[in-house]
């Protein structure tokens, strides 16, 4: 489990949506400083003397370099930033696919291995917002990238567990986000999600399934493949 208070934390995606909320309860439970990464920093809201806004563009390595120089005290890194552009698997022009595995795959991957030497000498954490569709094809190239993120956060999990370094996916639907703008469906609240996010940082959790959807696609994994895609009676 994490300790939130007194802890400096790094958040990718902190201009907007989740990432703005997650910067808001975070200095709720009491963190000491929090870097709130966006590609254009002057997007983040100050008026609180412990964030620091951080330019940070996760698709550039030399942009990551620069932050990890900068914010040399972080402790716990939440890997939020993200892009949509659903896209056929079968098409052949991979632009969008390549650019949401740019920013949902190779962008986590790049911050956490930047900054995980401090966050593995205070025993810190790693959060990785991925989504239901790492567990259900219905997104196209977006769930394709986000299915590679879930992979990728067990794997983070396994090699830094021996370091006391607590790894937490996070799970959910429709977030009612500015990424959701369009969409007619039920959406949960960013508020909800980013409280249970920090709920299971101070817990140790694993995974956080943040909706019912979640939960239960969650659940229905074991089933075969057939059964999980086969559609409903009527």
């Amino acid at each position: 489990m994490t300790d939130l208070a007194g802890q400096t934390v790094l958040v990718t995606g902190a201009n907007r949506g989740l990432g703005r909320e997650l910067v808001v309860q975070l200095l709720e439970r009491g963190v000491a400083r929090v870097y709130a990464g966006a590609r254009d920093p002057r997007a983040i809201d100050v008026t609180d003397g412990r964030v620091e806004p951080l330019r940070l563009d996760v698709t550039d390595p030399a942009s990551v370099a620069a932050a990890a120089r900068t914010a040399r005290d972080v402790g716990i890194v939440v890997n939020n930033a993200g892009i949509s552009l659903p896209t056929s698997v079968l098409s052949t022009d991979t632009a969008n696919l390549r650019s949401e595995l740019e920013v949902n795959l190779f962008g986590p991957l790049a911050v956490t291995a930047a900054f995980v030497d401090g966050v593995r000498e205070r025993s810190g954490a790693v959060v990785n917002v991925a989504s239901v569709l790492s567990w259900l094809a219905l997104g196209a190239s977006y769930g394709v990238s986000k299915a590679a993120l879930w992979s990728a956060t067990d794997s983070m999990r396994l090699e830094l567990a021996p370091h006391g370094v607590q790894v937490l996916g996070v799970y959910m639907g429709y977030v009612d986000t500015d990424m959701a703008r369009g969409v007619e469906a039920p959406k949960t609240s960013a508020t909800d999600v980013a409280r249970q996010v920090l709920d299971g940082l101070e817990s140790g959790a694993s995974e956080v399934l943040a909706d019912g959807t979640a939960r239960a696609v969650r659940a229905g994994l074991h089933l075969p493949v057939d059964e999980r895609y086969a559609a409903p009676a009527a």
